[in-house]
């Protein structure tokens, strides 16, 4: 069976001077490219929890989330579960769940998963730093849908809804996302 390969690539391209452009990028399949957004920081090899950057390297896309309450699962060859209320996702080096799944209230730092907005309507998780999971490496690098405004992620990957369906239906558990 082969592999689909998913390219993200940083593009400069008509953007001048500004550190604007650093999450601006491009998520190609083959001959098919589609803007996508990341980390504030841009593209960094030495990712750091909290430096807003994506971090370069393959990842693949393990399991995932979606907002049972504003849509039905979508199409994909990735495994999903609906977000429940009670899920976080714990973001403080340290601490014993570190980049994992936790249930709310938690103690420590976490990102709540059932966000008002609609960027985890989808979320999938990334492979990054899941094992052996090292602390201070970077936490909740996912791949979601962009904000209304645009602008930025604080490290993960993200689309805009008109290109979901079709990325995701494209995807499976051999996936690899190129980031460069």
């Amino acid at each position: 069976m082969h592999t689909r390969l998913a390219k993200i690539m940083v593009d400069r391209t008509g953007f001048t001077g500004s550190g604007r452009s650093l999450h601006h990028a491009r998520l190609r399949f083959g001959m098919v490219s589609v803007p996508c957004r990341i980390g504030r920081s841009g593209v960094i090899h030495d990712k750091r929890e909290g430096d807003g950057a994506t971090p370069a390297g393959i990842l693949r896309a393990v399991s995932g989330f979606w907002r049972r309450d504003r849509q039905l699962p979508p199409a994909t060859g990735i495994p999903l579960r609906p977000i429940r209320p009670g899920d976080g996702w714990c973001e403080v080096p340290g601490d014993r769940n570190y980049n994992r799944l936790v249930k709310k209230p938690y103690a420590a730092s976490h990102e709540d998963m059932m966000r008002q907005d609609r960027v985890y309507d989808v979320v999938l998780e990334f492979d990054w730093n899941r094992t052996p999971r090292r602390q201070g490496r970077g936490s909740a690098i996912f791949f979601h849908l962009t904000r209304e405004t645009g602008g930025p992620t604080a490290g993960c990957i993200a689309v805009n809804r008109r290109y979901l369906a079709f990325i995701l239906a494209k995807l499976s558990p051999r996936t690899r996302f190129v980031v460069r």
